[in-house]
């Protein structure tokens, strides 16, 4: 009988250990997310499954997920970091100046044919100052014509970004590093 007994109390520790570490895991340092909607197409795509990083922080052309001021979790790219300034002219991107090649847009770019993809801005237009905040960043849909980015919320503060994402899981013909 003690030895049923402790037997159960050994699987019982395990299943407890596994939980926790599962839980410190989710919380700390990884977890899933869904792509929701079309705004980073053809990157990602409605539906792809993916893993978020949450460790360290979010440089130049992460794809990152944060939480958007509509109390949903939106994902998109980081284009400008606390200081930079952000412009674009002739559907090019310059940062503090120069200009920035974004081949993650060609395909889009190439079906394009009436007009620009990113119509001109500058981040004054937008945010009404010349650099990104410190402690935030400047985000963009990959759809450019379809996405509501940084555009439209303005810019993300850091506290707000769950992670960075380069990993899709799902759909498996789709299962590979994002660039």
């Amino acid at each position: 009988m003690a030895k049923e007994k402790n037997e159960w109390w050994e699987w019982m520790k395990a299943l407890l250990i596994a939980v926790g570490l599962a839980a410190i895991i989710r919380y700390f340092l990884f977890a899933p997310i869904v792509v929701d909607g079309l705004s980073m197409m053809p990157t990602l795509h409605n539906g792809d499954r993916m893993i978020v990083s949450k460790l360290g922080e979010p440089e130049r052309f992460d794809i990152v997920v944060f939480h958007a001021p509509e109390q949903k979790d939106y994902i998109k790219r980081v284009i400008g970091l606390p200081g930079d300034k952000i412009e674009y002219k002739n559907d090019t991107l310059y940062v503090n100046g120069k200009a920035f090649k974004e081949p993650y847009l060609k395909e889009y770019k190439d079906q394009v044919s009436d007009g620009p993809l990113t119509e001109d801005f500058s981040l004054k237009d937008i945010i009404d100052r010349e650099t990104v905040p410190k402690g935030q960043i400047f985000v963009m849909g990959d759809n450019r014509r379809f996405s509501k980015d940084s555009r439209h919320i303005g810019t993300v503060p850091f506290e707000e970004v769950i992670g960075d994402t380069k990993f899709i899981y799902w759909p498996v013909k789709d299962m590979g590093v994002v660039e």
